[in-house]
């Protein structure tokens, strides 16, 4: 019941955060209404960006504690960065095309770095279907996890490092999160999205989490009734195999 009312919760709240975007804060005076699509986009790569840190964590947790719980979480969280990550590329091409010209720029270090963690953990959602063993699994899914999350600070800062296309940070730069280069508005309906997808997030990790548990709780009782089956035929096979030296004996008698 609780989770139903997040989920509510979190669909009202995108609700509200997309019309103050659409119609509560002015047109950027140099990108037009193009810039509106900042909005969801910033907000989805920063929570791709949470996503695989999670997982990269859970693995850890895996790894020390062995405990199936944190693989749960760890996968949960991949499925859900694909998905954000997939949208802020979606959301950066949609908004490049009417600013640059163009949908996509390879020499871009932000978009080839971006496109190379959705790669990344497309691969580490892959590599768990390679093994039914769980163990196996998660500590496999683990340690590309853990590898795959450097890209992370590489994707944030490689506008800083190299030459981009894309501006410097807005928002969240050391010198600048105190005094912003944007306007009230354009700040408040991006922390606005910001957090009503971080609540959609929650939302959708629970969600996730308990369906992982639930194939987990599967995978078990499949397992258990293929070795209680496996006991039987080898009990049966073993009874036969007592009954039939007698039997020539008897047959002699």
């Amino acid at each position: 019941m609780k989770t139903r009312i997040l989920g509510f919760a979190a669909l009202l709240a995108v609700a509200a955060a997309t019309l103050y975007g659409l119609f509560g804060v002015p047109g950027d005076l140099n990108q037009g209404d193009a810039q509106r699509i900042m909005y969801p986009h910033v907000s989805s790569a920063w929570l791709a960006y949470l996503s695989f840190g999670v997982t990269a964590l859970a693995g850890l947790g895996w790894l020390v504690r062995r405990d199936l719980r944190f693989d749960a979480v760890a996968v949960a969280s991949a499925e859900i960065g694909v998905l954000f990550t997939a949208l802020a590329i979606w959301g950066g091409m949609m908004w490049g095309r009417p600013v640059w010209g163009v949908f996509w720029q390879w020499d871009d270090p932000r978009l080839t770095t971006t496109a190379l963690l959705l790669a990344l953990y497309v691969g580490y959602l892959l590599l768990r279907r390679l093994s039914d063993d769980p163990a196996r699994r998660a500590t496999r899914a683990a340690v590309v996890g853990l590898v795959a999350a450097i890209d992370i600070p590489i994707v944030h800062f490689s506008v800083i490092w190299w030459r981009s296309l894309h501006q410097p940070p807005t928002f969240l730069s050391p010198d600048k999160i105190l005094n912003p280069s944007a306007p009230l508005q354009f700040v408040l309906a991006l922390v606005g999205m910001l957090a009503a997808f971080t609540l959609a997030w929650t939302w959708l990790l629970i969600r996730r989490y308990q369906l992982a548990r639930a194939e987990l709780a599967r995978e078990e009782a499949v397992r258990s009734g293929v070795v209680r089956s496996a006991r039987s035929v080898t009990t049966a096979n073993g009874e036969g195999g007592v009954a039939q030296p007698n039997a020539p004996v008897e047959a002699a008698r």
